[in-house]
Order: structure tokens, then C-alpha cells, then sequence
């Protein structure tokens, strides 16, 4: 038979123990799926870069990439396509950002914990460099 202090102890164990507990629940699941993200918008960017060298015409890229999924962005300051003579040495350059918005309380956890300015959403990017075909 348990006295009141052990379910008393017991409470305030749970209590410590719990928000340890989501947050590692909740940073595996988020790890997950940030890690989704940046795969898709790596591959996005690589078929982004593909068809810059393929057709030279500038909507290429932004095409096929809208093609993978119609959230990714090409950052169109970074990015250059091959043109109709590129010289030897040219690469088709496409920078692709994705806004990953967090599905669990993570982001601001972190954000309350020291961890930086995260919120509700991180900037997922990636580089796709093909050479272009002379």
C-alpha cells in the first residue's frame, strides 16, 4: 500500500520528466520531417538546375521545379540559367527555398528556451549546379 508522499513524489517526478519527454517526442518527429523537406528541395533544385541546361529559356527551371511542388521558390537573385551559347565552364546555377512551418509546439519551445529566434517556421534552401552543355 503507498502512502500520500510516494503518489505525491511520483507527481512531481512526472511533472519534471514530462516536458523533457515531448520535447524529445517532439524534435524526433520534427527532425523527421525537416529532413523530408530538405531532401525534396534538394531534388527540386537538382531537376530545377537540369532543365536550366536543357532548355535555356528562363520559366525552365521555375517549370520543373513547380513541377516537384508548387510551394518551393527559386530565389531569383542567386540563380542563372545556361542561356542559348553558354561558354565552356558555365554552370546552370537554381538556389531553391522551402518555408517549413512546424507541425508540433517545437519551434517555440526552443524559441522560449534561449535557442534562438525559430517561430513557427524555418527557411529550408538548396543549390542545384549543373554544367551547361556547350
Amino acid at each position: 500500500m503507498t502512502d500520500r508522499r510516494d503518489r505525491g513524489a511520483a507527481a512531481v517526478e512526472m511533472a519534471l520528466l514530462l516536458p523533457l519527454l515531448l520535447m524529445l517526442i517532439f524534435g524526433i518527429i520534427e527532425f523527421g520531417l525537416l529532413l523530408t523537406a530538405q531532401i525534396g528541395v534538394t531534388e527540386a533544385a537538382r531537376e530545377g538546375a537540369r532543365a536550366a541546361t536543357v532548355d535555356p529559356s528562363a520559366s525552365a527551371a521555375r517549370d520543373r521545379v513547380r513541377l516537384f511542388d508548387s510551394s518551393y521558390n527559386i530565389v531569383a537573385a542567386d540563380s542563372h540559367g545556361c542561356g542559348a551559347n553558354p561558354a565552356p565552364g558555365d554552370n546552370a546555377v537554381i538556389v531553391v527555398t522551402y518555408e517549413y512551418e512546424f507541425l508540433t509546439p517545437l519551434g517555440g519551445l526552443v524559441s522560449m528556451l534561449g535557442g534562438g529566434s525559430w517561430g513557427d517556421s524555418v527557411d529550408v534552401y538548396a543549390t542545384g549546379v549543373m554544367p551547361c552543355r556547350a
